[in-house]
């Protein structure tokens, strides 16, 4: 795929493959992800060998010891993107380079596990030497490739970027118990995608009232976290809930997002014996001021006053807030 051999690339990092042509933002959401040790997956411009330009669907997820939560790596997968607005339908670049139709037959790419540290140490690098290029105008030929992106993959990459990344799970998983120092198997599952690490999960467990949390950044925005109150409201089991998705208001939260407009919606859902409730579902950012989660706030209870319901949605999704702030800012100073 890079045109590197296996000794150019075992012992380097992922910043031999992009260039001055790579997004700023999409290095700092690396970043962001790796200082809050959660999951992305996101489009990125790299370069092969021989300096030509492409995309791929970059999945990354963090790899936790079994025994007491820490983080040992991150597994990076690369599935290569057919840019279908400026390429040929058979997916043939001007380079000659196939890539495939839709996604079928690419062949993933996988980055080595690296310890948090050394990933992170990395991208700051990059961004550095990032500035200094697109400062002095330099690059590569990019013809052939519309660098000027979005490109966004499809659903099949994006489940064939899954697919990999588990699958090497499962092998490391393997390994890891021959060694001694197991790791835990479920984090990059698709149930496992987003889960909240415990110091979140306990922060959100002070809340007694009835709400979930949706991971914003992940593919069809999982459910990551229910309240008890949830789950005693709704009859449904914390395994039922999560990983469940609000396919109904993706879109329309997915455009709010990508705008960097207000996102507060009503949806109507129903509990496991058929009667129905509904949730008010409002963005909650990070300490940098990314949004990276989803509060859904059950709001069916009829001897409240409009007035006191609101003040109790309100202070729910505020409470939230300040555990998603405080949990960001403490992962960014380790």
């Amino acid at each position: 795929m890079f045109g590197y051999s296996k000794y150019e690339v075992i012992g380097r990092n992922g910043r031999i493959f992009q260039g001055p042509k790579t997004n700023r933002r999409s290095v700092m959401e690396i970043r962001e992800a790796i200082r809050e040790e959660r999951t992305i997956q996101i489009s990125l411009l790299n370069y092969r060998k021989d300096g030509t330009p492409f995309w791929m669907l970059f999945h990354m997820c963090p790899v936790f010891g079994e025994k007491d939560g820490s983080l040992i790596h991150f597994l990076g997968v690369q599935v290569p993107i057919l840019r279908r607005a400026k390429q040929s339908r058979v997916g043939i670049m001007e380079n000659g380079v196939n890539l495939c139709q839709d996604g079928a037959g690419c062949r993933e790419s996988v980055l080595r596990c690296y310890r948090k540290e050394e990933y992170y140490n990395s991208i700051m690098k990059f961004e550095r030497e990032l500035s200094l290029a697109s400062g002095s105008g330099s690059g590569s030929d990019l013809t052939g490739v519309d660098v000027e992106g979005p490109c966004d993959a499809s659903d099949l990459e994006k489940r064939k970027a899954t697919a990999s990344v588990n699958n090497i799970q499962t092998v490391l998983t393997r390994y890891s118990e021959s060694t001694g120092r197991p790791v835990d198997g479920n984090q990059c599952s698709p149930s496992g995608m987003g889960l909240l690490r415990a110091s979140l999960n306990r922060s959100l467990g002070r809340i007694k009232q009835s709400f979930v949390l949706t991971d914003a950044n992940l593919p069809d925005m999982p459910i990551v976290y229910a309240s008890d109150s949830f789950l005693n409201l709704t009859g449904f089991s914390r395994d039922e809930v999560l990983g469940h998705t609000y396919a109904s208001t993706q879109f329309r939260i997915k455009e709010c997002i990508q705008n960097e407009q207000p996102c507060n919606l009503r949806m109507l859902n129903y509990r496991k014996d058929g009667t129905s409730f509904w949730l008010h579902i409002s963005p909650v950012r990070n300490a940098s001021g990314k949004v990276a989660y989803l509060v859904a706030v059950e709001s069916e209870d009829n001897s409240e006053t409009k007035e006191k319901k609101g003040l109790r949605q309100h202070g729910v999704v505020a409470a939230v807030k300040v555990a998603v702030r405080g949990f960001s800012m403490g992962v960014s100073t380790c």
